[in-house]
């Protein structure tokens, strides 16, 4: 007959086998996916806007357009300014739509917006820069 001390040496094995086990599935899991906690801020991550536009304008969404299934806004992105695929050159910015220089545009001089005053020129993106 088996005494209660080898008895309860392979209860107490088989449930610490079966705890790693456990274990060794959770740390597996958890590689695959997100935690419980940050799973609301990273549902969208699957939801492509080819599929889904209106993940786009949806809130903290960069933008309200669909450009080769990402999120952009055509009207400042300078890889898709004005329509998707339409890149600035590399001394550009986008600014409403239209690839501009903001180091030489008296109406976007030193950023989108910013105007000279009458009279005035940009140069360098300051307005009359001496």
């Amino acid at each position: 007959m088996l005494s209660a001390a080898t008895i309860a040496l392979a209860i107490v094995t088989s449930s610490l086998a079966d705890a790693s086990s456990k274990i060794e599935e959770e740390s597996e899991s958890s590689l695959r996916g997100f935690s419980r906690f940050l799973a609301p801020h990273y549902w969208t991550a699957y939801m492509t806007c080819n599929k889904y536009p209106s993940v786009c304008r949806m809130k903290n969404s960069p933008g309200p357009d669909c450009c080769k299934k990402k999120c952009v806004n055509v009207k400042s992105d300078r890889f898709n300014c004005g329509m998707c695929g339409y890149r600035c050159k590399y001394t550009e910015v986008c600014c409403k739509g239209k690839c501009v220089n903001i180091y030489y545009d008296k109406r976007n001089c030193g950023g989108c917006y910013k105007k000279c005053r009458k009279g005035e020129y940009c140069a360098y993106g300051m307005c009359n820069y001496a």
